[in-house]
């Protein structure tokens, strides 16, 4: 961990515009940040990752406050609300190993916390398949391009963006109400970081 008041979080679950948008909404967020993990610093470029074949993940690099949101409660809406952890190399039409699921631990602390969650979602029979998440130990994070940086926020009308990303925001508004800005406990304005 970074330090007492920012963590790192470093999550994939297919397209990271949609993943970004989902957590820009929670309170005790600092930043969220589109890029690639899994591969090499040659590879981690749009070009590139889009061929499936160079290692690297969409995914996010969440910068938290952890007084004041959890390592746990970004897990629970990574895998209840910001993708399906079921799908393997794939979110929807989103196909190739760029979209897999995969949670990239940044400690021990971080890894045992997914495993935990896994583990207690599986008893819980959450899905109706198995959970496929990859749980990897974290070696680089390259960000990714500008364009991609807070995307769906600067491009609301995009079709991807109304069908996809839009779903995802409203699922975790409604199912995790107690974790956004905009609560009256979070003392945060509405909107994004």
């Amino acid at each position: 961990m970074e330090d007492e008041k920012r963590a790192p979080a470093v999550l994939a679950g297919g397209c990271f515009w949609c993943v970004e948008a989902v957590y820009r909404q929670l309170a005790g967020v600092l930043s969220v940040e589109s890029g690639y993990a899994g591969g090499t610093s040659e590879t981690a470029h749009y070009r590139a990752v889009c061929r499936g074949d160079t290692g690297h993940a969409e995914c996010v690099r969440i910068l938290f406050d952890p007084l004041r949101i959890s390592y746990a409660a970004l897990l629970d809406v990574f895998f209840r609300a910001a993708h399906d952890p079921t799908q393997k190399d794939r979110q929807g039409n989103d196909r190739g190993r760029q979209y897999r699921s995969a949670i990239f631990y940044a400690d021990d602390s971080q890894k045992a916390a997914a495993e935990r969650a896994i583990t207690q979602l599986t008893a819980d029979r959450a899905f109706d398949a198995p959970i496929v998440t990859e749980l990897v130990p974290l070696a680089t994070f390259y960000p990714a391009e500008p364009y991609h940086q807070d995307y769906a926020a600067r491009n609301p009308g995009q079709p991807y963006i109304t069908h996809v990303a839009q779903p995802k925001i409203f699922k975790v508004r409604q199912a995790f109400a107690h974790l956004l800005r905009n609560t009256a406990s979070s003392g945060e304005p509405t909107g994004h970081a």
